[in-house]
Formats: structure tokens, sequence, C-alpha cells
């Protein structure tokens, strides 16, 4: 059995899609827990299909993985926007953000714990995003993306003396589908947000992956509790979308 084994959250497209790219190519065997498959073809890739809004679920569907695969490597990059103003946000989106970016963080750990404990090694990143220093129209999306991170500082204090490390990368604005949902890659107002930004770009996926596979490096166990923005410098002023 591989001795390097990541799940990961939300592989099929976009920053997922990268991640899971890039741990198969550094000889992962990945599984890959998402709504729809990851279509690579890699006998070292195990799709799972999954709501991670459904805790039941979510728990049922990491039980049998972690039955048969010694994980060792978790990161929880499924999430999803729902934008309102204020005057229009929805207790059901506020609730549906809280099941899928925290509830399945913490379901996600307790569900591979048993086999990081096991190792005496483990290495946790959740995706987290620059939203959470607050932006217009995402309330519930930055209130949780802001709970990721409190989580992860709490998980890494509990287990780094497992050999576990815990910390968080905070990506934006980075073109993915989810991004250009909101706001097309070619309008003006995308080039707009990328002048505005100090490095006078918008993100790709891979600019996160690299920082995920950094993290998850056995050789950086001395680095936990961190929140790393991979913003372009978005995160040390005021953006607007």
């Amino acid at each position: 059995m591989n001795t390097k084994t990541a799940l990961v959250t939300g592989g099929s497209a976009g920053i997922g899609k990268s991640i899971c790219q890039h741990l198969l190519a550094d000889g992962y065997t990945v599984l890959n827990l998402s709504r729809r498959e990851l279509n690579e073809d890699n006998e070292h890739l195990i799709n799972c299909s999954v709501d991670l809004s459904d805790t039941k679920a979510t728990s049922d569907a990491i039980a049998v993985l972690a039955n048969k695969y010694d994980i060792n490597t978790l990161i929880h990059n499924a999430g999803v926007i729902r934008p309102d103003l204020i005057e229009d946000v929805k207790l059901e989106d506020l609730a549906y953000l809280t099941e899928l970016h925290l509830s399945a963080s913490v379901v996600l750990v307790q569900g591979v714990l048993g086999a990081m404990k096991k190792q005496s090694f483990g290495r946790i990143v959740i995706v987290s995003s620059r939203a959470m220093l607050g932006l217009e129209t995402r309330t519930s999306y930055s209130a949780t993306k802001a709970g990721q991170v409190g989580l992860t500082r709490t998980l890494a204090m509990e287990l780094g003396q497992y050999g576990i490390t815990v910390n968080a990368v905070a990506p934006g604005p980075i073109v993915t589908d989810m991004f250009t949902d909101v706001i097309p890659e070619e309008s003006d107002k995308a080039e707009k947000i990328a002048l505005g930004m100090p490095v006078k770009r918008l993100g790709q996926p891979d600019d996160v992956s690299r920082a995920v596979m950094f993290l998850v490096s056995p050789a950086n166990g001395f680095i936990t509790g961190q929140c790393l923005f991979v913003c372009g410098g978005a995160s040390l002023g005021s953006l607007t979308l």
C-alpha cells in the first residue's frame, strides 16, 4: 500500500483538481471526495461521490475509506460562495455553508485521526479564503471561512503532540469556475481586480496547489496552526469585487 495517501475534498475541478494532480504527480494515492468524479486516468486516484454538506453521508464515506486506506494527509478544499448583500442573506444558505465548511472539517478530521495517530504523522490543510477578512456580499461565506481558521489553530494545538500539523491556506482571487460564475474572466471587472492587486494579475489554481504541497511535505513538520494567504497581496488592504 502506498504510504503517502491523501484524502482531498472537492477535487473534481478548480483548486481541488489542481491539488489532486500535484499529489498524484508526487506519488500519492489520492482519495477524492466530491459530488463529481475527477476525470484523470491514474491508477492511484480513487473517486468517492458524496455531498459534503450531508454530515452523515460524509462520515459514512470516510469510515469506509479509513477502513481500507492508511490516510495520513487531509486537504479539505470543497466550498461554495452563496453571495448576497446582508439584506438578502438566507439563513438556509448560512446553514449550508456551515455544514460544508465547518461541520465537514470536523467530521473529516475525526475520520482520519486514528490512522494519523497510529502512524505518528499527519498533515491537515484546510482551504479557507482571503474573503475571511471581509468582502461585500460574502456574509455567510466569509463567516464560515473565518471559522475554519479558528478551527485550524485549535486543532494544531491539540494534535501537534501526535506528529500531526494543521494549517490553512487562504486563496483569492483565483480563476476557477466558482470565481467566473460571479465575475467572467475576460470582463472589465476581472481586469480591474487584477490591476488593483500588488502582483497585477489574478491567481491560478496551481498557485494554491504549490502552497498546499509545501504544507503537506513531511519535511515541514515545524509549521502548524498557520494561515498562508495565497492571494497576490490582496490581503494587504481592502478588496472590492
